[in-house]
């Protein structure tokens, strides 16, 4: 559909796909809705960046090397007069997005609703032309456009001979610390080329990396024809696309009250959701009918309360103030969303660096019964007398985990059985190799016939082989340094560049972070009772790289005193514990309006997905294990009922 006034009605925007594993019949199950104006999806993460990014280089090589020269491979890694098909055979986009897309395509042509996505990664421009011969084999041709300007490698690289230090947005230490050689760069682009494609007549626009609201921007700015500086309004669409991004995530999906879905048969064929976005930046957040899951205040905050680093959420095209946030529910499975306030964006945008880290491997071995600490212990001693002290000296990281405990009277043997991981990581890629006899596997499985009782390994080694892993590296790139430019696949094929913004501002690099005002003694709330925090309290955790970030907040108004004095950041540092507590800086801030208080732990997710060698890689865990910790609840609000 297309606006029709001055003053349109809100855009309706479908939310179709939080990553690469989300479920297929996204975009079409949306596109069946001739009430949805645009479909917004993400297909990538850190992990796909990485991946994408080192292929796409890998693919150069070869071409310089010549080693395809008989086909006539070009530079960038593809062979000229290759046809479409031949050259997605080689691509590295979402592989997936194609099998997405296919089904959904006769609904968006029938329904004139509009496409963007973040799923071109390394190779936007072939998934862009694929895209478009894909509708027209199905014989609905349309407009297809593509985005440019993500990959910064080359800018990247001229600010490191110039000797800019890079320094990483999680812990600040400069990219030369890490000791690795980046091979390529990608920035997280906003969404007014988005915006721009659809002015240009676009049905279908395909991104490499733009941030993952950014779609909502695109659409947003588009509809209601908002200018660069209204930042109030392009705020509230940030803020949409932050609760549309990861699709049904905020109808249900992860919500820590997730039982009262459960309970009333809702757990299934939970619904993709829909933001309106009106001209002013209110927003109303419904989700498909008929379908499972809802959107709830509580459903709302916790996604919202998702991969946030604090009260601004920067944007290259606008920032968001958050902290003044509040939400009201206007009717079953429809919140309506205020109080977001627009500044303009840093001069910067968020870029990520990828360098090759080595190779890693692991493999498990199952204890059960009495005296696991001791059996622990005895399987590790031997493991590194058996690798040898120099051998040991190998490894980049050489860690043993004890996973689970064996409770004495278990009601079965799996319940009784603990995980004992042995995880490795090194340069030396024939150090990981399966069949080197003095490698890490060869030499540290043969103690298993002198090992300790009931001890037995995993029957799948696949995992053992070595296998590459990258560090990712978040940090800033000005954003005169972007080439962002939209390609139109249509009429006269125009290249449209568009400038950094014209209005900037600068920002710390530490975000605000306070205890609370004027905190209530906790003895004023009357009795307690010792009791696990998630029984009053949900809460919703994420990462960004190396951080990890929880939000917690509470049912009722009478709770958020009570809330907001006992979590402080001297508390999460009690909850987490002398093993999970790194020592690291933790941030805190508050959300009155939704009754939340949010904590970012800086570092303390090992490095982040990329070459995490703990079992919550994406910090979602982090908050599940605090809500299971116990603290003095006040009975009274154990009285309601528990989540």
């Amino acid at each position: 559909m297309s606006p029709v006034s001055s003053r349109k009605r809100p855009v309706r925007i479908g939310g179709a796909s939080g990553g690469y594993s989300d479920r297929v019949f996204a975009i079409e199950q949306l596109a069946k809705h001739e009430d949805i104006d645009v479909i917004m999806g993400d297909w990538l993460s850190e992990l796909t960046m990485t991946i994408h990014g080192a292929g796409k280089v890998a693919n150069q090589k070869k071409a310089a090397a010549g080693k395809e020269n008989t086909l006539g491979i070009t530079g960038t890694g593809h062979h000229q007069g290759w046809n479409v098909d031949e050259s997605v055979k080689h691509a590295m986009f979402a592989e997936n997005f194609p099998d997405c897309l296919r089904p959904a395509i006769p609904h968006l042509s029938k329904n004139k609703i509009k496409l963007a996505v973040n799923a071109g990664a390394s190779d936007t421009e072939i998934l862009a032309k694929y895209t478009k011969k894909m509708c027209e084999d199905a014989g609905y041709p349309m407009k297809v456009a593509w985005v440019e300007g993500d990959d910064v490698t080359e800018a990247t690289n001229k600010h490191i001979a110039k000797g800019e230090k890079f320094e990483s947005l999680m812990h600040g230490k400069a990219l030369a610390e890490l000791g690795l050689e980046p091979i390529c760069a990608q920035a997280y682009l906003g969404g007014l080329g988005i915006a721009e494609a659809f002015r240009q007549g676009a049905d279908i626009v395909i991104c490499g990396r733009v941030a993952d609201a950014a779609p909502a921007i695109g659409a947003a700015a588009w509809w209601h024809d908002w200018k660069p500086d209204q930042f109030d309004e392009l705020a509230a669409s940030l803020i949409a696309g932050h609760l549309l991004e990861c699709a049904s995530y905020v109808c249900g999906g992860y919500y820590s009250a997730f039982k009262d879905i459960l309970k009333s048969g809702k757990h299934l064929n939970v619904g993709f959701p829909i933001g309106e976005i009106d001209y002013d930046g209110t927003i109303i957040m419904t989700k498909e009918e008929n379908t499972g899951g809802v959107i709830t205040v509580g459903s709302v905050t916790s996604q919202l309360l998702y991969e946030i680093q604090g009260p601004l959420y920067y944007n290259c095209d606008v920032t968001a103030e958050i902290s003044g946030m509040k939400m009201e529910q206007i009717g079953e499975d429809k919140v309506k969303v205020t109080g977001i306030k627009g500044l303009p964006p840093p001069p910067t945008t968020k870029i990520g660096i990828t360098a090759p880290a080595g190779y890693q491997a692991e493999y498990h071995i199952y204890l059960v019964g009495l005296d696991i600490e001791e059996k622990a212990k005895w399987t590790e001693d031997q493991i590194k007398e058996s690798l040898g002290e120099e051998t040991i000296k190998k490894f980049s990281l050489l860690k043993f985990h004890v996973n689970g405990s064996s409770p004495i009277d278990a009601k079965n043997q799996d319940v009784a059985t603990v995980d004992f991981r042995v995880f490795a990581q090194s340069s030396d890629k024939e150090l990981l190799r399966m069949d080197n006899p003095d490698g890490f596997f060869r030499r540290s499985m043969v103690t298993f016939l002198e090992g300790v009782p009931g001890a037995s390994l995993g029957n799948d080694m696949r995992q053992a082989e070595g296998k590459p892993y990258y560090e990712y590296w978040v940090t800033l790139l000005p954003q005169s340094d972007l080439n962002h430019q939209v390609h139109l696949l249509y009429d006269d094929e125009r290249i449209i560049r568009l400038d950094p913004p014209p209005i900037t501002k600068e920002y710390p690099r530490q975000q605000p972070s306070y205890e609370t005002e004027n905190p209530v003694d906790l003895s004023a709330f009357g009795e307690t009772v010792r009791a696990p925090l998630g029984y009053i309290v949900l809460g919703r955790g994420g990462d960004k790289a190396s951080d990890c970030n929880n939000g917690f907040f509470v049912r009722h108004d009478d709770e958020w005193d009570w809330l907001r004095s006992m979590l402080t950041i001297d508390k999460i540092k009690e909850l987490l514990g002398p093993e999970e507590y790194k020592g690291k800086p933790i941030d805190r801030f508050e959300i009155p309006g939704l009754r939340a208080v949010h904590f970012l732990l800086h570092d303390h997710l090992d490095r982040g997905y990329n070459s995490c060698s703990n079992y919550d890689t994406l910090g979602k865990n982090c908050m599940e294990y605090l809500r299971a910790k116990t603290v003095d609840i006040p009975k009274k609000f154990l009285d309601r009922g528990r989540v």
